[in-house]
């Protein structure tokens, strides 16, 4: 492991909740993580928005554990409870080289914020063998900026999430008490980073910022607000993926608010607003499908 990467570690401040565990004598943080990043799979995915997809899969790695505590999440096995292995930086990188070799547009790193230190040594270590295809880094988004800034140049594409307007919303459904701070500065950057999306000439995506925003039903998730923010903030040309598929999974039915699925009137809202401020670019689902 790399001195860099051991330093990071010994102390750790890589996502806003800077637990300070030493993470190279053991000790687990927020996130329940060591010093060796923890992988539940690794594979070509066809699921995500088209220009990440493309016609040959994403691939992706699956990161396990999470640096927050969403209480609906439909990868509450992996990004709660820990399913997956501990893998050596050098394992990592050969995933990456492998996933190339199958024909992957890209590196699609999921839930990747708790081992960003060890990610980048694996990008270097495979880059070196002859990794070549661009970088996604597919994030919740509740991301510090000072992490932020050790991505820069090594992240083609940043595939990050908008979930809240509202920070008790933050806190009570993700454990995330200044959610919405956090979540717009990151966004700034990624897009100050990358800039907005450019497709190739097969419209694969090469370099640039997706936001998705899911909606939440009983208006949790503040969509409109986010969609304000970007307009406001970034202007029309951001990619916007407006995503319908919410589902009370892990922990919802506990909470009244999110133990239904989203109506159709609540999407049509958030697809009105997007029309309304005039953004052009993205992906919107039919009502509770998962297609684009």
């Amino acid at each position: 492991m790399h001195p860099e990467t051991k330093k990071l570690l010994s102390n750790c401040n890589v996502c806003p909740r800077r637990c300070g565990a030493n993470r190279m004598k053991g000790e687990t943080g927020f996130c329940r993580s060591g010093s060796l990043p923890r992988v539940a799979s690794y594979n070509l995915h066809f699921g995500e928005e088209p220009p990440v997809s493309g016609t040959r899969g994403s691939g992706t790695i699956f990161f396990s554990n999470c640096n927050m505590r969403c209480i609906y999440c439909q990868n509450y096995p992996i990004s709660q409870f820990g399913v997956g292995n501990e893998v050596e930086i050098e394992k990592l990188a050969d995933m990456m080289l492998s996933l190339q070799s199958r024909g992957a547009h890209n590196i699609n790193l999921v839930t990747p914020t708790h081992f960003v230190p060890q990610i980048i040594e694996a990008i270097e270590i495979a880059k070196e063998i002859g990794l070549t295809i661009p970088i996604v880094y597919n994030t919740s988004g509740y991301e510090s900026i000072e992490t932020l800034h050790l991505l820069d140049g090594i992240v083609d594409i940043y595939l990050v999430d908008m979930r809240y307007s509202d920070n008790e919303n933050g806190l009570r459904y993700s454990s995330c008490p200044d959610y919405v701070e956090v979540n717009r500065q990151a966004v700034l950057e990624m897009h100050h980073q990358v800039g907005s999306l450019i497709l190739d000439e097969d419209g694969v995506a090469k370099k640039g910022v997706i936001v998705r925003l899911l909606v939440l039903p009983n208006g949790i998730s503040g969509t409109e607000d986010s969609l304000r923010f970007l307009f406001e903030n970034i202007g029309d040309t951001v990619y916007i993926s407006l995503m319908s598929q919410y589902f009370p999974a892990y922990r919802s039915r506990e909470f009244p608010l999110l133990s239904r699925r989203i109506s159709a009137e609540e999407y049509d809202r958030a697809v009105e607003m997007l029309e309304v401020l005039g953004f052009e670019n993205g992906w919107v689902q039919p009502h509770l499908e998962r297609s684009w």
